[in-house]
């Protein structure tokens, strides 16, 4: 098996001065990148939207189906692969966390609870009139991006985050993130797991940090995400080992050692108890 990919934007030739925004209709992108279709990462944020045809997307190891009116939201390091119908129509837009966070300066692209949600899934299902909205503004996207006209950076910017906040909207909307009392909770939670996870994997460490009981965060990880404090951050544990292991560059001891695993038997334990699967067995399968 080969080396996954990790694709960088300015791999598909983009326009920007900047290598750092890549815009265009999924029809075209396909012409010219077919090669998306195998499994690759990004070290780039991935919006796409698609408007007709099917088939599949796989993202960090879960397939969704694709019908028109779907949208997935990719941050960097998810590894995904397609399926595509030869009728597949859509948008697709690539973009950095540099050029957008220096651009807007206060407001962070990982504010918008979509990207900040470890478990959230990358799928939003739009219905007719969402879709066509958001097809407005790629279609805005794709003139302005074929132009050169005056700040046509800026105009790029400022139309890719107002897709942004319509979806912000929509995905609200659809999950009620704002009405749980302790969702600022569970936000600095996951901060902390995802800056933590490889050398900290007891629940009352995160307790400490969080200034509370482990039985209070335990509830409050109960009433927000249905899971067991240990088994949230365990699944950041377990996605990162999928997709280390899903690489093929790292041996399954060097992926343990990575993931600050004492021994490779613990790991292989840790690994089967949360997929049922021995990492040589998963390794096999990817």
């Amino acid at each position: 098996m080969k080396k996954l990919p990790v694709y960088q934007i300015n791999t598909f030739n983009c326009q920007s001065d900047e290598n750092d925004l890549y815009f265009n209709d999924f029809k075209s992108h396909l012409i010219n990148h077919d090669f998306i279709e195998l499994s690759h990462s990004h070290n780039f944020y991935l919006l796409v939207l698609f408007t007709n045809g099917s088939g599949f997307h796989t993202i960090d190891f879960t397939t969704y189906e694709i019908q028109p009116n779907s949208l997935f939201i990719l941050k960097p390091g998810q590894v995904h692969s397609w399926q595509l119908s030869e009728d597949i129509v859509g948008f697709i837009a690539f973009y950095s966390q540099e050029i957008y966070n220096v651009y807007f300066g206060k407001k962070q692209i990982d504010e918008y609870s979509f990207y900040r949600d470890l478990k959230n899934s990358p799928e939003m299902k739009l219905n007719d009139l969402q879709t066509q909205e958001i097809s407005n503004y790629f279609n805005l996207l794709l003139k302005e991006n074929k132009q050169n006209e005056f700040r046509k950076t800026d105009k790029l910017l400022n139309l890719l985050d107002v897709i942004h906040i319509e979806l912000a909207r929509i995905y609200e909307s659809q999950q009620d993130h704002n009405l749980h009392p302790y969702n600022f909770k569970i936000k600095e939670l996951e901060q902390l797991i995802l800056s933590n996870y490889k050398t900290e994997k007891s629940p009352s460490f995160y307790a400490d940090k969080m200034n509370m009981s482990l039985k209070h965060l335990n509830r409050i990880c109960k009433n927000v995400l249905d899971s067991t404090l240990t088994d949230f951050i365990y699944a950041k544990i377990i996605l990162e080992s999928k997709r280390l292991l899903s690489t093929n560059k790292l041996t399954i001891s060097e992926v343990a050692d990575n993931l600050g695993f004492e021994n490779y038997s613990y790991f292989t334990k840790v690994f089967k108890k949360y997929t049922n699967l021995t990492p040589q067995s998963f390794k096999k399968l990817v």
